[in-house]
């Protein structure tokens, strides 16, 4: 089994205003480049071959968190087409009932413009499926929606229902994947944060 360990970029100020990021590139907020730095990737993971999504966010924390990374475009956030930028309130205000209607729809939901929470996990499944194939120990920098889409991947969640576990963002998410490439949930919430954290 081939070990992938992912961890969710720190925050932004979108984050802070809960407003949909997707693939808009917001950097981290002042608060979010310190909440980082209070981070320590634990030393099992430290050789691990480790990726970033494309966005700076990403980009930022990798590099705050002393890591070497190779860009990888698979691992990008999910595209929120026009919803991005946008607050819950916005879209019940904008779309009513029938905003109601796709978030009930879980990983078939597709925004206006966007993709798919299953667009996704096909996107990340390509990316796991090059891993297993390297049979190289893996890390990765990304964002909520892709660690969303492992545990899809590998519990068979239909995001309609909460997550079979809560996860925590000041964590390393682990995963093994088999030959076939194959997801398994290894560990969840292995905390990043130090004795000061």
């Amino acid at each position: 089994m081939t070990a992938l360990a992912l961890i969710r970029h720190g925050p932004t100020v979108w984050n802070e205003q809960k407003r949909l990021q997707g693939q808009t590139d917001i950097p981290l907020s002042p608060d979010g480049q310190e909440r980082v730095k209070s981070w320590k990737v634990p030393e099992e993971f430290t050789a691990f071959n480790w990726f970033a999504s494309p966005l700076s966010r990403a980009q930022q924390t990798a590099k705050l968190l002393g890591l070497t990374v190779e860009t990888e475009a698979a691992i990008i956030e999910m595209h929120w087409g026009d919803w991005e930028g946008q607050t819950g309130p916005d879209l019940r205000e904008k779309y009513g009932e029938e905003f109601i209607r796709r978030q009930k729809m879980g990983i078939d939901l597709r925004p206006d413009g966007g993709e798919s929470p299953r667009d996704v996990r096909a996107r990340v499944k390509e990316w796991v499926s090059r891993i297993a194939e390297s049979g190289t120990d893996t890390g990765a920098v990304a964002h909520q929606g892709i660690i969303r889409a492992m545990i899809s991947l590998a519990t068979g969640w239909d995001m309609i229902n909460p997550p079979p576990e809560k996860m925590e963002w000041d964590a390393v998410q682990l995963f093994s994947v088999s030959p076939g490439g194959e997801v398994e949930i290894d560990r969840l919430n292995i905390s990043l944060l130090t004795e000061n954290g």
